[in-house]
């Protein structure tokens, strides 16, 4: 039998239980509101920048082709110059931006890579010539028409 307390009534064991119905009722209204309202939201549109042609080409350039290990492969206006190693790369670069008229800062350098190479050898190449001074250092891509 049940036992009695000092009232007389019976006592009540307390449960200790989540009640989830009012969690599930927040949860369906809060998804009605969002499904109602997305369509009502306008969409972003994203303003990306776009290549433009340069005035006049440069009548230098320096080209640091990435290769698979830690090499690169320099190319003075498009014409292959020399294989080393990362460590040679920032002094040669220099000389070479010296050897031109106009001083160094009109020299531009540009990093090619595939796409397969890793994204981090990039980086550490822009790092390095960015120490060692060089001023004008730029990505290349590939455009496609219009």
């Amino acid at each position: 039998m049940a036992e009695l307390n000092a009232r007389g009534g019976r006592r009540r064991r307390t449960r200790n239980e989540m009640n989830m119905v009012p969690f599930i009722d927040v949860m369906l209204v809060l998804l009605i509101i969002f499904m109602v309202s997305a369509p009502l939201m306008p969409t972003g549109v994203v303003d990306l920048p776009s290549i433009g042609k340069a005035r006049q080409a440069p009548e230098k350039v320096i080209e640091v082709v990435v290769q698979d290990d830690q090499r690169v492969r320099l190319r003075v206006n498009s014409q292959d110059a020399d294989t080393l190693a990362m460590d040679e790369l920032a002094e040669r670069v220099k000389a070479l931006q010296g050897e031109a008229e106009g001083g160094p800062s009109a020299v531009p350098v540009i990093i090619s890579a595939r796409k397969d190479v890793r994204y981090e050898e990039v980086v550490r190449i822009m790092d390095v010539l960015q120490k060692a001074g060089v001023a004008r250092v730029g990505l290349s891509v590939r455009t496609t028409g219009g």
